[in-house]
């Protein structure tokens, strides 16, 4: 999975010479970072198709497959479109707060998938 991945050790910034901390992430450059405070939504090229487990998630444009491996998570992707923010969703979708971080790891993979993409708000 492109971006998720990263040898941190073979990444340096060769204007300063430096190697970046061991935490640190490099987002490629045709990627915008994942911003929980925005308005979400599924991508309109994409099709869940519902499974025991979860869901099979494809997208039509890129090809991509991808599994929801819960219900729940399932359930915070079609609401997405309904709830002004990440944060809404989960509260709407009964998300313990414990649980929010994992939610929002999963969804910011899930955009750079494209399988979910920023919603205007006008």
């Amino acid at each position: 999975m492109r971006g998720v991945l990263i040898d941190t050790a073979l990444v340096t910034d060769s204007a300063a010479g430096t190697t970046p901390a061991a935490d640190a992430v490099t987002i490629p450059a045709d990627e915008l970072p994942f911003d929980p405070s925005l308005p979400w939504r599924k991508s309109p090229s994409v099709a869940l198709r519902p499974e025991p487990f979860g869901a099979l998630v494809y997208h039509f444009g890129n090809r991509k497959l991808s599994f929801l491996k819960s219900q729940p998570l399932v359930a915070v992707v079609k609401a997405l479109d309904e709830h002004p923010d990440v944060t809404s969703t989960l509260v709407a979708c009964d998300v313990p707060a414990a649980q929010h971080p994992a939610y929002v790891t999963a969804l910011a993979t899930l955009s750079r998938s494209q399988m979910i993409e920023p919603r205007s708000t006008s």
